[in-house]
C-alpha cells in the first residue's frame, strides 16, 4: 500500500484550500529552471528520437540521462551528446530506481520526466509540455500520447504517462523511498504525492507521439510478461482500490477550462481547485 511508503498518510480532497506552497511563476518572474530526466535501459535503437528533441532545448536548463545498466550500445551513443549529464551503473535496477537517481542529481526547480522509447517526439512537443509550468498556469503537466490507452484518451488523462513536468521539491526527501520501491512503481508513487498536495494538473496532447510497446522490443511473449510485471509492481505500491481512488482524485485536479499547446500539442485542463494539503480530519483510504 502506498501509505506504507509515505511519511504521513494521504488526505482526502477538499474545497477552499490554501494556495500551493510550490512557487507559481508569473509573467514578471524569471522562468523556472527545468531539468529533463530520461531513463534508459537497452534503448540504443530508439533513444536518439527523444535526445534530438531535448538536446540544447531552450526550455530546459539541463538534460540528465540515467543509463540503467544497459548492455547494448546506449552508453556509446550518449557520447555523441557531450552536453548531456550521464549517470551510469550496473546492474539494471528498474525505472523507479533510475528516476530516483535522476531526481537526486537534478538542479532545476522542476523535473521533466521523459521515457527513452518515444517515436515522433519533437522539440515543439517538449515546449508544449513545459509551457503550462513556465507560464505559471499549473503545477504539473502530463502528456497524452497518440497511443495512450483508449480509456485514458476518452477521459483525457493518462495516469501512467512517463512524460510529465513536476516540481522538483515534490520528490525532495523521497529519493531513498523511491529507490526501495518495485521496479515499475514510480508513476503511482509520484501520483500519490500529487494528490496529497493537490497540485493542479494540465494535460498536454501529443497527437504525433507514441511510445514503443514491450512486444515490439521483446517479442510477443516476453513483451506480455514485461507488461504483466509492470501491473504487478504498480499494485505492490497501491492496491486495486487505491488505484481507483487515486485516479479519481487526479481527475479532480485536472484543469478543464484552458487549452494549451503549440503546433503539435494542446492541453486540457479545471482551474479553480484550491491547492495545498486537504484538512487533516478527512483521511483517504487505499
Amino acid at each position: 500500500m502506498v501509505a506504507d511508503h509515505l511519511t504521513t498518510p494521504p488526505r482526502r480532497l477538499g474545497r477552499g484550500l490554501p494556495l500551493s506552497r510550490f512557487t507559481v511563476v508569473g509573467r514578471d518572474s524569471h522562468p523556472p529552471k527545468i531539468s529533463a530526466v530520461v531513463c534508459a535501459y537497452n534503448e540504443a535503437d530508439r533513444i536518439r528520437g527523444i535526445l534530438d528533441a531535448v538536446h540544447n532545448h531552450p526550455a530546459l536548463a539541463e538534460l540528465i540521462v540515467v543509463n540503467d545498466g544497459s548492455t547494448d550500445e546506449t552508453d556509446a551513443l550518449l557520447a555523441d551528446y557531450p552536453d548531456i549529464r550521464v549517470i551510469s551503473y550496473t546492474p539494471n535496477r528498474g525505472k523507479t530506481y533510475a528516476l530516483a537517481r535522476g531526481a537526486a542529481a537534478a538542479k532545476g526547480d522542476y523535473l521533466m520526466l521523459l521515457d527513452a522509447d518515444l517515436e515522433g517526439v519533437t522539440a515543439a512537443d517538449i515546449q508544449a509540455l513545459a509551457d503550462p509550468v513556465i507560464n505559471g498556469r499549473t503545477d504539473v503537466s502530463i502528456s497524452l500520447r497518440s497511443n495512450s490507452l483508449l480509456i485514458y484518451r476518452s477521459i483525457g488523462l493518462d495516469f501512467v504517462s512517463g512524460e510529465r513536468v513536476i516540481p522538483a521539491s515534490l520528490l525532495k526527501g523521497a529519493v531513498e523511498t523511491m529507490e526501495a520501491l518495485p521496479r515499475w512503481g514510480g508513476e503511482s508513487f509520484i501520483n500519490e504525492l500529487i494528490v496529497r498536495r493537490r497540485l493542479a494538473i494540465t494535460v498536454v496532447d501529443w497527437p504525433g507521439v507514441l511510445n514503443v510497446r514491450k512486444h515490439r522490443k521483446l517479442g510477443r511473449w516476453r513483451g506480455m510478461a514485461a507488461e504483466f510485471s509492470m501491473v504487478r509492481d504498480a499494485l505492490q505500491v497501491l492496491s486495486a482500490w487505491g488505484v481507483l481512488r487515486q485516479n479519481l482524485a487526479l481527475l479532480r485536479l485536472v484543469q478543464r477550462r484552458r487549452r494549451w499547446g503549440g503546433p503539435q500539442a494542446s492541453a486540457r485542463g479545471v482551474f479553480g481547485h484550491g491547492f495545498g494539503k486537504a484538512p487533516s480530519d478527512h483521511p483517504i483510504e487505499n
